[in-house]
């Protein structure tokens, strides 16, 4: 048997690398693509303007350029855990092909990540709806997903 181990020919540089199982998905909810204009209101009462780039039921990645985030996150960084910055964002989502209702929800600011030179997501934690909102988010969201 050793001599059999010493007859084959050894291959330099080659390591065997064990397969590595694929990462499951951690997420509570599934997200969705979207293209929704987003009003996110800063606890001073500041109203910035941004695009969604996509949603969950839980929600939402925002899409914002450098001075939007500078007014959102001075720092320019992700808030450190427990230390997640209060907002209040509003949204229409469509009920029906020609009519949309307005989503109020307020969340906190739990993620930061810079996508390209002037384009950053950033992750909002929604934490409560007004009236009806999650209703209606859950229903767009749920059809958004039927489709695909």
């Amino acid at each position: 048997m050793k001599e059999a181990a010493q007859r084959q020919p050894a291959m330099a540089g080659r390591v065997t690398m064990k397969p590595v199982p694929a990462k499951p998905n951690l997420r509570e909810q599934q997200r969705v693509d979207v293209a929704l204009e987003v009003c996110v209101k800063q606890s001073s009462g500041e109203e910035l303007s941004c695009k969604a780039a996509n949603l969950s039921r839980a929600g939402v990645m925002i899409s914002c350029d450098s001075d939007t985030v500078q007014k959102l996150l001075p720092s320019k960084t992700s808030p450190a855990p427990g230390q997640w910055i209060q907002v209040s964002t509003r949204f229409a989502v469509p009920i029906v092909a020609s009519q949309t209702v307005s989503v109020r929800a307020e969340g906190h600011i739990v993620h930061l990540r810079r996508v390209s030179r002037n384009e950053f997501h950033v992750g909002v934690h929604f934490t409560d709806f007004e009236d009806n909102g999650f209703d209606y988010l859950d229903q767009y969201v749920s059809r958004l997903l039927s489709a695909t």
